[in-house]
């Protein structure tokens, strides 16, 4: 049964870290690649959202894969 479970564990935890790659992309990156400085304010508060999303995204998966069973 454990290992089921940490299968279902890492594959959680991988989709975890997919969304917070997913949210630097669309979030921080892509606006700068698009060329979207018109408001930089409303750019800056974007990004930092995202990116503070993401670190909180990858961190619960962290978190999550330190619950793996030996």
């Amino acid at each position: 049964m454990s290992l089921i479970h940490n299968e279902r564990t890492k594959l959680t935890a991988t989709f975890l870290n997919g969304l917070a790659i997913a949210f630097i992309a669309v979030g921080a990156l892509a606006p700068v690649l698009a060329g979207g400085f018109r408001n930089p304010a409303i750019y800056v508060a974007q990004a930092a959202v995202c990116l503070v999303t993401a670190f909180a995204l990858h961190f619960e998966a962290r978190k999550l894969l330190g619950r793996l069973l030996p």
